[in-house]
């Protein structure tokens, strides 16, 4: 069945609606931000009869329920009491524009193309409009909040219409007066009689468009499912900013009389202190954000659900599944933000714990935020079981094999409700194992295309090196020590950029700036580095006034990077990264808890453009 009508509506109906308080927005609809050019033209369109698209209005009364406004400038004139009986979803900014421009005798709320706020008053030079009717853009004219236009920096008036009598007199019809007119051509009966036939023909010309517009309605009937109402409202948004699903529910919750917006973001004013801000007391937790705060909840919520289905003996695909996907979010009743929020912060913050007992310290280190949406929701249910050894050593393995196995990139919704639910029965059994840790693999070769410090595999080999305890070169302290204290570091190429590419022959740059060749360092090591070959500066290392290792501390040094220091010292990159490629792959294997595959690394090498930045620029 159709769950929407398509008709037309005359421009001064939907303006009387607009202006009644009958027609207005849902509160998620972003603010009106056409510029005057914009306005010029719409205005020259409707006068020469031009079509200028559909409006989408959503029918009210069903189950679908968003807080509303009215249109902007009409905020103190429409009781707030009024329930509108539609919702514009597509065209505010076209219907914002004609509300202001025709229907309002306040100065419209515009801006210049550079983006300067102004305000405006529209009028048609009646005498241009009819000796050039096909040339209409110069007809139309802008004045200032006085209705007045001025040069020379605002101190001449060129043009003065402050009354309605200089307007008649001066033959400036102004748009505020197009739909009803009737006073206005009584004071141009009284001031300019002599103008009237000019203005007749104006009126039955310029004015008969505004009057007689159609414009294209679609309306979906109140039937439609919010998430049919979200997601048709973004298809048609050419503002080119999706609405997140807060600012939907947002907006659907303050019809019941909540603030979401408050408890996430707070409120000095109403003095709501913000779950955004104590959630990011813990550095690890600062990026997430509300959607996905409303993902761990909604995890939580069909839990529930599912369980009460197979309670009620429901079978089959009666059962409603647990999901993180949008469309169940957006249903998320307000009954099971308010019984969960609380919990689930509780949860994000355990999550932030596990990741720092898993040598996490920085959000920058993290190498997915949405695979923290499923360990906080399992956080929530198991509480502080999470530190029992058989419980712990299952979220590692599981949180790892996400990691390495790259498998939180991109759309995940269906994962994250399948790891929830798979890693509370895989508690309970261990038979039970969760599909990430069944899909997830590692080839050795994947060693050699991991240039990126932006990938997830890429961050996670580089924590296990760091937990393993790796040094620094040069200052007597490990490397997460360093970045705790906020000293600068680099992830440096341990055979130099300069050194491979000078090689005989040369190292092909998608050989050498791999991870395999990569490790972080101080910024005080990656200067003695500089370009050298590692047998030179290791000994120049060494030999530092203030630093004076031999070599067996030294080489101790080395091997907490998992790297051979015999095969640095003695030049051998091919040998090193192959070592290197072993150490690595043993690290994973841990980790992961099943082998890395073994194959044989390409002997064909190509040079990339580069996907990370120059050696010694990024801070880790």
């Amino acid at each position: 069945m159709s769950t929407f009508d398509s008709t037309k509506s005359s421009l001064s109906s939907i303006l009387k609606e607009i202006c009644e308080g009958k027609v207005q927005l849902p509160d998620f609809q972003r603010g009106w931000v056409w510029d005057d050019d914009h306005i010029r033209d719409l205005l020259v369109s409707i006068a020469r009869s031009f079509p200028v698209g559909a409006v989408m209005m959503l029918e009210t009364g069903g189950n679908v329920k968003f807080q509303t406004r009215p249109v902007e400038g009409l905020e103190n004139k429409i009781n707030k009491e009024m329930k509108p009986e539609k919702l514009i979803l597509d065209g505010q900014q076209r219907l914002t524009t004609l509300t202001q421009a025709l229907a309002l005798t306040t100065p419209v709320n515009t801006r210049t193309s550079k983006g300067k706020k102004i305000k405006r008053h529209y009028y048609f030079d009646i005498r241009q409009a009819l000796a050039n009717p096909h040339d209409l853009e110069s007809a139309i004219i802008a004045v200032d909040e006085n209705r007045q236009l001025r040069t020379n920096f605002g101190r001449d008036v060129e043009l003065d219409l402050s009354n309605r009598e200089l307007e008649c007199e001066k033959m400036m019809f102004p748009c505020d007066q197009i739909m009803d007119s009737d006073a206005w051509e009584e004071t141009l009966h009284q001031v300019a009689p002599e103008n009237f036939s000019d203005y007749m023909g104006f009126r039955s010309g310029i004015l008969k468009s505004f009057r007689e517009y159609q414009i294209p309605v679609i309306q979906l009937q109140k039937e439609t499912s919010k998430e049919a109402v979200c997601l048709v409202f973004e298809k048609v948004n050419t503002g080119g900013v999706q609405l997140s699903v807060f600012e939907l529910i947002t907006a659907s919750y303050a019809a019941d009389g909540y603030n979401l917006r408050d408890d996430w973001f707070g409120s000095t004013i109403r003095k709501v202190d913000s779950r955004q801000k104590r959630l990011a007391k813990d550095n690890l937790l600062a990026s997430i954000e509300a959607p996905e705060f409303l993902q761990a909840i909604t995890l939580l919520h069909t839990h529930e659900r599912k369980s009460s289905d197979i309670q009620n003996g429901k079978t089959g695909k009666q059962i409603r599944p647990i999901s993180a996907k949008r469309a169940d979010v957006l249903e998320l009743p307000l009954d099971s933000w308010k019984k969960w929020a609380d919990q689930v912060e509780k949860g994000f913050k355990l999550a932030g714990r596990f990741l720092r007992k898993e040598a996490f310290h920085a959000r920058k280190e993290l190498p997915y935020r949405t695979q923290i949406v499923p360990l906080a929701a399992v956080m929530t249910r198991i509480g502080d079981k999470w530190l029992e050894p058989k419980i712990y050593e299952k979220l590692a393995r599981w949180f790892w094999c996400g990691v390495l196995g790259e498998l939180y990139g991109g759309a995940v919704e269906t994962r994250i409700a399948l790891d929830y639910e798979q890693l509370l029965l895989w508690f309970e059994s261990d038979d039970e194992l969760p599909r990430t840790i069944f899909d997830a693999s590692f080839q050795s070769d994947r060693f050699s295309t991991l240039r990126s410090r932006l990938s997830a595999a890429y961050k996670g080999i580089n924590v296990l090196v760091l937990r393993e305890g790796a040094q620094d070169w040069f200052w007597k302290a490990g490397i997460q020590e360093l970045d705790l204290d906020e000293v600068a570091l680099d992830i440096h190429h341990i055979f130099p950029k300069s050194w491979c590419e000078s090689h005989d022959p040369k190292i092909p740059r998608a050989k050498y700036d791999s991870i395999l060749n990569k490790t972080p360092l101080s910024y005080k090591a990656n200067r003695k580095i500089s370009g050298d070959a590692p047998s030179k500066y290791l000994d120049r290392i060494q030999a530092e006034k203030h630093v004076q290792l031999s070599n067996q501390e030294m080489d101790e040094l080395l091997e907490s990077h998992a790297l051979n220091p015999s095969l640095l010292r003695c030049d051998d990159f091919d040998r090193f990264v192959q070592d290197r490629r072993q150490r690595l792959a043993k690290l994973v294997e841990t980790a992961m808890g099943k082998s890395v595959s073994m194959v044989p690394d390409s002997n064909e090498y190509e040079d990339e453009p580069d996907d990370t930045e120059d050696e010694g620029e990024t801070t880790i």
